[in-house]
């Protein structure tokens, strides 16, 4: 660093300040102090009316003594994979998105986090895993064509509470789950029960698929969504019975459908 009057001015400004004293005395045209300063004409203009105004203390940089951008954001990214790691260690890119966004006001995207916990070895990306051979099969065209039921046994409130069944009631053309119930185990009179109050709320469907592997594939994959996202959702939450899991299920059911439902393929 180097004084211009009272003013430290590093090398590079000073370079600067000869430019532009050249370019304001009209020695030096302000295209090519452009090239000598690797700037476009506009900014030299620019520079020149900051020199007028407020002499050499226009030409020094506004960003001096504010940390970088780079360096907030290695702050930010520490921060989220810290809170990751901790709070978050078992949750997947974007469930722990979705978590710092409503619950620590971050403004990240789910790639950004999911290249940072990568790269921190917290996430095995999906193409580094081993892969499973399936054939797909296609959705059904409407809303209530086909509903895929299932239980799953399951610890959903891990070391707090009772081992539960979940019967999950899946619509085949969209995704979305239709019908949520905690049980101690699946019976005919909890399914009857959980039936009875689909029919209440969305009316008969086409058909009930309970007993046909081949067709569950739909309800098998909610399964697994289900014991990620369920399961963090009602520790998160400190829930730790059937009844107070069943009192949450419906805001639960409304969040999932919106984010993972889609649209049938045929309109009602």
């Amino acid at each position: 660093m180097k004084e211009a009057g009272n003013l430290t001015m590093s090398a590079k400004e000073l370079d600067r300040l000869e430019i532009i004293s050249r370019v304001i005395e009209r020695r030096l045209t302000q295209r090519k102090a452009a090239e000598r300063l690797g700037l476009s004409v506009r900014q030299v203009e620019r520079l020149c009316r900051a020199f007028r105004t407020d002499g050499a203390t226009g030409l020094v940089s506004r960003k001096r003594g504010r940390p970088s951008n780079r360096k907030l954001a290695a702050v930010v990214r520490d921060r989220a994979l810290d809170l990751a790691q901790g709070r978050y260690a078992d949750f997947g890119p974007t469930l722990a998105c979705e978590k710092l966004t409503e619950q620590h006001g971050f403004d990240l995207s789910r790639e950004t986090l999911r290249r940072w916990m990568i790269d921190a070895g917290l996430w095995v990306p999906r193409s580094q895993r081993d892969r499973r051979a399936h054939q797909p099969r296609h959705r059904r065209s409407c809303l209530g064509e086909l509903v895929q039921i299932d239980g799953c046994d399951h610890a959903w409130f891990e070391d707090r509470g009772p081992k539960s069944t979940l019967l999950v009631y899946v619509d085949d053309a969209t995704g979305r789950l239709m019908e949520l119930r905690f049980v101690p185990s699946e019976s005919a009179f909890d399914y009857f029960t959980s039936t009875r109050a689909y029919l209440e709320q969305h009316g008969k469907p086409v058909a009930f698929y309970s007993d046909k592997p081949q067709a569950k594939g739909r309800v098998e994959r909610a399964h697994l969504t289900l014991q990620d996202r369920l399961v963090k959702e009602l520790r998160l939450r400190s829930i730790s019975t059937p009844e107070a899991g069943n009192a949450f299920l419906p805001l639960f059911r409304a969040d999932y459908n919106r984010r993972f439902g889609r649209e049938p393929l045929s309109p009602p």
